[in-house]
């Protein structure tokens, strides 16, 4: 889906990630990263997102938590993280993005609140429910802190995933604002949902889910009751092009991840100020049949676009153009994705050891895929930084490849 837009607006990225795997820089099974472009892409966030007056959390699960692209980040201009869990906001912390939100979308587990509160030190964190409320509260009060906390609110008519259920009553948020500032060791700060916004496939735009609107009736309910500066977080398919929308509806936060490396779904249709900043590689392992298999792991297609036809450049050289695009079937998503099949009956004769370059807007951190940062791809010096696994450790190679 983002292979097309990776080959318009990016093309020396995708011949120096072929020429670093050719090199023995890079392994198969690896989502890669232009670092260079990420910290292009999180400036111009930055910049748009201050203008506005809106904080900017950046969201690193998407593609591993790799610490170079924290880094990254951070040199772009933002410099705290949303953390998805806690192995998220122990990786952004040890890389030094410090943790800006925890807690949405998974709350923190009761025997993590210690350690949150004391050594994360978030500037906001997500309850969404009295009793996880208390937990934050004991914490915090544990670590001689007050932390600020956001409720999550939701009521009958909003937008959740299944499975993202949860959260307080949006017309009671007044009780729940005073339920909390009542609580050792924290304070109300704010409310927050998710998705606020939503790529909405038959018109091909971002469009607010009934959510953003439940958070701007609770906002006013709040300033009814005499409360001011309440922070309002909004997350959900930001990219530059839908801050101004954010801001008229008064959020005060934003989220950027899929923005920072140019792979929201709005990005796979228009062309957006964020360059395409990541690729997934492979490399071809046998052929049998009429196919070609290529190594798998990271194969992770989401699920928010319909089906279609994948493609992938394939070749031994480094090469950005359509002759050397092949059709490619990847397995069902109730298989494990060992390999996925590329079609050797067509102009592209796969021979083991080519390369293979996707473009996908991957979630890294559910697969089993290495990520890989590459700098100096612009400047036609591309290096590698660090190869790291899923949780932003670094791992051993290519010293295993040596062994």
């Amino acid at each position: 889906m983002f292979l097309d837009v990776l080959m318009r607006r990016n093309p020396r990225f995708i011949e120096a990630a072929m020429a670093l795997h050719q090199a023995g820089k890079i392994p198969a099974n690896a989502y890669v990263l232009d670092l260079d472009a990420v910290e292009r892409n999180a400036r111009l966030f930055s910049k748009a997102a201050s203008a506005l007056g809106l904080k900017a959390f950046a969201m690193t699960k998407q593609v591993g938590r790799h610490s170079g692209f924290c880094a990254a980040v951070m040199r772009g201009g933002i410099n705290r993280a949303v953390a998805v869990d806690m192995d998220c906001a122990t990786a952004c912390h040890t890389a030094g993005l410090k943790t800006g939100h925890l807690g949405h979308l998974v709350q923190v587990p009761q025997r993590d609140a210690d350690f949150a509160a004391a050594t994360l030190k978030p500037d906001f964190w997500t309850v969404f429910s009295p009793e996880k409320a208390a937990e934050a509260a004991r914490a915090a009060a544990k670590a001689g802190r007050v932390q600020n906390l956001l409720a999550r609110i939701q009521t009958a008519g909003d937008t959740f995933y299944r499975g993202h259920e949860g959260g307080f009553e949006a017309d009671e948020i007044c009780a729940v604002a005073d339920r909390l500032d009542a609580l050792d060791g924290a304070v109300f700060a704010g409310i927050t949902t998710f998705p606020a916004l939503l790529f909405d496939l038959e018109s091909r735009k971002v469009r607010p889910t009934p959510n953003l609107a439940t958070l701007a009736r609770a906002a006013e309910a709040l300033a009814r009751s005499g409360r001011s500066n309440v922070e309002i977080n909004a997350p959900g398919t930001n990219s530059t092009v839908m801050l101004d929308a954010l801001a008229d509806a008064g959020a005060t936060q934003c989220e950027p991840g899929n923005a920072l490396h140019g792979t929201t779904p709005l990005h796979a249709v228009q062309d957006l100020p964020e360059d395409p900043a990541v690729l997934y590689l492979s490399e071809v392992s046998h052929r049998h049949g009429d196919a070609a298999y290529c190594f798998g792991g990271g194969l992770y297609i989401d699920p928010v676009f319909p089906k279609y036809q994948v493609k992938a450049l394939v070749g031994a050289t480094p090469t950005s153009g359509a002759n050397a695009l092949a059709n490619v079937e990847i397995p069902d998503y109730s298989a494990i994705d060992y390999y996925a099949m590329i079609d050797a009956t067509g102009p592209v004769k796969p021979k083991t050891g080519d390369t293979v370059i996707f473009g996908f807007r991957g979630q890294a951190f559910v697969t089993r895929a290495s990520i890989v940062g590459v700098a100096g791809v612009a400047q036609g010096a591309p290096r590698v930084t660090s190869i790291e696994n899923i949780f932003g450790q670094a791992i051993d190679w290519p010293e295993r490849a040596r062994s």
